[in-house]
């Protein structure tokens, strides 16, 4: 079959691929319980008030990778994989490259290299989960705390913002692989208060209303490719109301029928990319 023959045209959505961060205690655990069929990997030990399944505490890279690769050669009934979460995921990495460069901190790697090193880990990481989105349509969430860090914009003065608590190569790699970036925070309004001999002070005023942001605010960092609302709840149903329409909207092609040539090649190409995807997972 040539190149011509096999482009496709209209929406091809597929599984999403969300980093979903935010402050400490605002639900992110919770919001992703509610997607469809959770599995969730843990690198930190925080969800034993909610009812989900979950692998025990993984305090290795390795382990990590283990468990990625149980769901991919495994059978099993799950359609959601989180990642809980990506800021001790990154402790795991670092233990490793130190373990391997026999130092007792990645800062010890001269020129900042050990932070270098650890993007392999992060690469052969989402490779694992690219294979579970392609092959077994699970939904990729990875969740993270979030930090405020000093954002150079070189359009105005530098100011303050919250972004996910990684090291900088790391967060901007995770953002551009994922298809959403959501930032979890409370709807917070503030209030002009008098403060005596004509000077004005603000208040912030919070109603305990839990909320995403999903576009890019001097604020905080965020995107999305849904044409989301700015603000939605922190509501998985919020959320996936938004993008369960792709699956029967667009147009695509009809399929071909198939020729035993067309099917003997299509059995080549899927056990090839099977027999890669392994090497690749049990290689952790």
């Amino acid at each position: 079959m040539s190149l011509l023959e096999q482009i496709m045209t209209g929406l091809q959505p597929g599984p999403r691929r969300l980093l979903l961060y935010g402050t400490q205690g605002v639900g992110k655990s919770t919001f992703v319980a509610s997607s469809e069929s959770p599995i969730f990997i843990q690198t930190e030990d925080g969800l034993g008030e909610i009812g989900c399944d979950k692998f025990p505490v993984a305090e290795t890279f390795e382990q990590v990778m283990t468990a990625l690769t149980e769901l991919y050669t495994q059978s099993h009934r799950y359609r959601t994989v989180a990642i809980d979460s990506l800021d001790w995921l990154e402790r795991l990495i670092w233990n490793d490259v130190c373990r391997k460069r026999n130092v007792t901190n990645i800062e010890d790697i001269g020129y900042a290299k050990g932070y270098t090193f650890a993007l392999n880990y992060w690469r052969e990481f989402l490779e694992g989960l690219t294979a579970l989105r392609r092959d077994k349509g699970m939904t990729i969430v990875l969740i993270a705390h979030a930090k405020i860090e000093k954002f150079e914009n070189p359009e105005t003065e530098s100011y303050d913002r919250y972004v996910p608590r990684l090291h900088k190569l790391v967060s901007a790699m995770i953002q551009e692989w994922c298809d959403e970036v959501l930032f979890a925070t409370y709807k917070v309004h503030t209030k002009q208060t008098e403060e005596g001999f004509g000077r004005k002070g603000t208040r912030g005023i919070g109603t305990g209303e839990r909320i995403l942001r999903t576009s890019e605010r001097p604020a905080h960092m965020a995107k999305n490719r849904l044409n989301l609302p700015d603000e939605i709840p922190l509501d998985w149903n919020a959320y996936a109301n938004h993008f369960t329409h792709l699956k029967t909207g667009g147009v695509s092609r009809e399929p071909e029928a198939e020729t035993p040539n067309t099917q003997a090649s299509s059995r080549r190409r899927s056990g090839s990319s099977q027999s890669r995807t392994e090497g690749v997972l049990q290689h952790g």
